[in-house]
């Protein structure tokens, strides 16, 4: 029986950078033998992140978020899944409000604030979790060791994937826009010679969630 991943793009650029790693990293796991369902959360109906109802701390619905919305089949999916993909540019030293409301609703329906057992998710998975930037990459290692470590903790085992000064648009040069703080002939230097690699790592680490 093959391995249901869940893929969730987090970035509204189709085509760009997080949705390519994203759609590599789903093609990994298919060619490990999983089976992948896909969701843009900027092409879902309206949806908000928690709401703080604590409709999830009841007993009947421990667990499940309780709000229904255009995240709800998200989640359902998740909740279903062997395993995770997903995938957020950075924005303002984030990741977008998308994955944010995605994240604190995946999230804080498994924590109880029972200091014996802080998570009451009985069925873990595995994650991969993927970051672009046209910041170098090493600028955010601090927010990505706390997305990790919640991950871990709630949802399940997790790895995670930066690419840092990406290119932003084919041609620098059309706009009026005075970006001065990049060099353009680098950035689509380093987009055709090391974004094809990041690809490939995104696809080998797609196949090895697929069978972790």
């Amino acid at each position: 029986m093959s391995k249901k991943i869940v893929a969730v793009n987090a970035g509204p650029r189709m085509g760009w950078n997080t949705e390519t790693l994203i759609a590599e990293a789903s093609m990994g796991a298919e060619s490990a033998g999983a089976t992948v369902e896909r969701f843009d959360l900027f092409r879902l109906e309206k949806y908000t992140g928690c709401i703080s109802c604590f409709g999830c701390k009841k007993e009947k619905f421990k667990g499940h978020c309780v709000c229904k919305d255009g995240l709800t089949p998200v989640l359902d999916a998740i909740r279903g899944s062997d395993g995770l993909i997903i995938g957020s540019p950075n924005y303002l030293s984030e990741m977008t409000a998308s994955f944010r409301a995605l994240y604190e609703r995946l999230i804080f329906q498994y924590l109880t604030y029972n200091l014996e057992k802080p998570c009451c998710n009985e069925r873990p998975i595995s994650v991969l979790l993927i970051m672009t930037s046209n910041a170098p990459d090493t600028m955010y290692r601090g927010l990505i060791r706390d997305y990790r470590q919640t991950l871990n903790r709630f949802v399940g085992p997790t790895e995670v994937f930066v690419s840092g000064n990406t290119l932003q648009l084919k041609d620098y040069g059309k706009t009026d826009w005075e970006w001065t703080m990049f060099d353009p002939a680098a950035k689509m230097k380093r987009h055709e010679n090391v974004f094809p690699k990041e690809r490939q790592k995104a696809f080998e680490m797609g196949a090895a969630l697929a069978v972790r």
